[in-house]
């Protein structure tokens, strides 16, 4: 196709009629605090240590959630805090207590926020473990959740690999998990006195990201349409031992 002249004598590739419009490029959320509709969002830092890097930046996070007009239920590690995974335990004295708060939690929230700290290049241990105890209810209540996941460390990469790690939990258990994640390097310098970033690109980056996430949460649960079936094994043939399947709405 021969290349055309615009008004400035620059070569365009295509002729007028033939040009497709660009999508606007979203530089800060569609949605503003009094048009947006209610949904709730469980935040938390998987950190029992009080004053942890990522509870510091979880509390960022709820702050920046709430100013775009949605609910914050705030958490803490130390509320799901479980014993160790034991199928013994399950089947004698059942799920423990601090796995039926997260499940009770989730299932009433329309999305999830979790800071990770990274341990030895993956997630925490207590983590993991509350994530395994959550999982045993019928149904599970990962299924179809939004997520954004979030780290701090004093590290050059920000906890970013154990990030990594807990996606895959996470994401096998059905959740839909935002596809960028913010790890803040050197967060032992990161944050101001009022809890904000120092650097003020980073908390425009932070700001417009959960921005971004906050729409698809919104639109996710007031517009849906779509069911969302989770088979634990897909792919596998089908064995009463080992079949978990679950419909979600989306």
């Amino acid at each position: 196709m021969p290349r055309l002249k615009n008004e400035d004598g620059l070569a365009d590739a295509y002729p007028k009629g033939n040009r497709v419009a660009a999508r606007p490029v979203h530089a800060t959320s569609s949605m503003q605090n009094d048009e947006r509709c209610s949904f709730r969002v469980l935040v938390f830092g998987a950190s029992l240590r009080a004053d942890s890097l990522n509870v510091r930046l979880a509390s960022l996070a709820q702050s920046i959630i709430e100013s775009h007009g949605a609910e914050v239920d705030r958490a803490s590690m130390a509320d799901f805090d479980c014993p160790s995974y034991d199928g013994d335990v399950e089947t004698s004295d059942g799920i423990p207590e601090g796995a039926r708060r997260f499940r009770d939690r989730l299932l009433a929230c329309d999305a999830f926020i979790i800071a990770s700290p990274e341990y030895n290049g993956s997630m925490p241990g207590l983590l993991k473990n509350a994530i395994d105890w959550a999982s045993r209810f019928r149904p599970q209540p990962f299924n179809a959740k939004q997520g954004f996941l979030l780290s701090a460390s004093p590290s050059m990469v920000g906890g970013n690999r154990g990030l990594w790690a807990l996606r895959v939990p996470l994401e096998h258990l059905g959740a839909r998990l935002y596809p960028d994640m913010f790890s803040l390097a050197q967060a032992h310098t990161a944050f101001r006195d009022d809890g904000r970033l120092a650097s003020e690109k980073l908390q425009e980056r932070l700001d417009e990201t959960l921005s971004c996430f906050l729409d698809l949460v919104e639109a996710s649960k007031h517009y849906r349409q779509l069911r969302k079936q989770w088979v634990e094994f897909l792919g596998e043939h089908p064995d009463a031992a080992t079949d978990r399947v679950e419909i979600a709405t989306a």
